[in-house]
């Protein structure tokens, strides 16, 4: 254990304040529908699950597609040890989305806030043999705490672009503190990996981003015959994980069509589908939405609810990627590149740069403006189709390696 800096000390001394009013934060979430209301004081460091016999590794990522990317990594520690995993993330959304996609020996728990009475409950109870830590969300008292007992630490899939790196070079020093606890740290890109060492990173090696690697989405059985006998006769296109921009270009591009395929759209955020139905009215078109038991009837289709992407993509020729085209910067094209849909997505994807670039250099993917979205929806894209799915394929089992070397972190191979 290393003993905190000035910066991380300072930290560590006001989240011992946390607990004053993290009660009444969590009930009024709880009372906005935001926090599960059988599992919100697991934020408190009160485990809902018993510990499973045997090794455990805990893995933690903020949000639902950093969550959804871990289970890459899971399988291919899964099928090199005996271990079990634990998945702590922060989202209601991410909670009940990895609850239908979850890999074998695994649970899930909500990560507990960063005061010291919460994480020593938590790590009380689960007592892990390695904690993994991916992409950019670094809670600093867990980190310590978890160093403090001599559990090692690893950073995996890294990704930090200028912005993030701007907001976080003010604080080099509690960054610094936190990166010399980690025994691994791995990149997803070259910037990354120089953004890190900027902020006090020693050793960063950049490798392949989880989210390639992460198995195909799953989908209800029932739900996925329903809705494919639903759309016989049809060729939908998906918008994936729209926002306003996106919205404004496709729509614009299928109100020049001829003859218009069905557009199903699935917002970023479920609670915007009646908005999202005045929109596709301003442009003339009709909209129908599934989350009012509406089925594919009308030009739009919008499938406002949470945890079916993986019955979309299947269901999809094509994919548009949204946040492409404003300043979202993109959304993972590996969730429809493994389940067999073409991709076309806009010129903003800087979030997930080298995973565009894999997936172009397979011509597995294509970039359009919002002046030529239209032409392409009109042509045939089955052959990108089968190649983005043959790149997919190809990217399984790359974790192979560094699920070895976070086993032997653990005292596991």
């Amino acid at each position: 254990m290393t003993r905190p800096g000035l910066s991380l000390a300072t930290y560590l001394a006001a989240s011992r304040l946390i607990p004053l009013a993290a009660p009444r934060l969590l009930a009024r979430r709880l009372a906005k529908g935001k926090e599960l209301p059988d599992r919100w004081r697991e934020k408190l460091g009160e485990p809902s699950l018993p510990k499973p016999d045997g090794p455990l590794i805990w893995l933690h990522a903020v949000g639902l597609g950093e969550v959804l990317a871990l289970r890459g990594l899971i399988a291919a520690m899964a099928g090199q040890s005996d271990a079990n995993f634990l998945v702590t993330s922060t989202t209601r959304g991410s909670a009940e989305v990895l609850a239908r996609n979850l890999p074998p020996r695994t649970r899930h728990q909500f990560l507990p806030l960063d005061a010291p009475a919460y994480l020593a409950r938590f790590l009380d109870h689960w007592r892990p043999d390695l904690s993994i830590w991916a992409e950019q969300d670094l809670w600093p008292g867990a980190v310590h705490a978890a160093d403090t007992r001599g559990i090692p630490l690893a950073l995996v899939n890294a990704r930090m672009n200028v912005e993030a790196y701007a907001r976080r070079r003010r604080w080099v020093g509690l960054y610094a503190d936190l990166f010399a606890r980690f025994r691994l740290i791995t990149a997803q890109d070259n910037a990354t990996g120089r953004h890190l060492q900027a902020l006090g990173a020693v050793v960063v090696s950049v490798r392949t981003s989880l989210k390639a690697a992460a198995p195909p989405l799953a989908a209800d059985p029932q739900a996925l015959a329903q809705t494919r006998e639903a759309l016989v006769g049809q060729s939908p296109v998906l918008l994936a994980s729209s926002h306003h921009e996106d919205e404004f270009v496709t729509l614009s591009a299928f109100r020049a069509l001829r003859q218009r395929p069905l557009l199903i759209i699935a917002p970023r955020d479920p609670s915007r589908g009646p908005e999202i139905v005045e929109r596709v009215a301003e442009h003339g078109m009709t909209a129908t939405l599934r989350s009012a038991g509406q089925g594919p009837v009308a030009d739009v289709w919008i499938v406002d609810t949470l945890g079916e992407m993986g019955l979309w993509y299947r269901l999809c020729p094509v994919t548009i990627i949204g946040g492409t085209f404003g300043p979202t910067e993109g959304h993972n094209p590996w969730e429809p590149a493994g389940l067999g849909s073409a991709i076309l997505h806009g010129p903003r994807i800087a979030n997930f740069a080298a995973d565009f670039c894999a997936l172009h250099q397979g011509a597995a993917a294509r970039l359009v403006m919002p002046d030529s979205l239209a032409a392409a929806l009109a042509e045939d894209h089955s052959g990108m189709a089968s190649r983005a799915k043959a790149v997919s394929e190809a990217a399984q089992g790359s974790l192979d390696p560094l699920a070895g070397e976070l086993l032997t972190l653990a005292g596991l191979a």
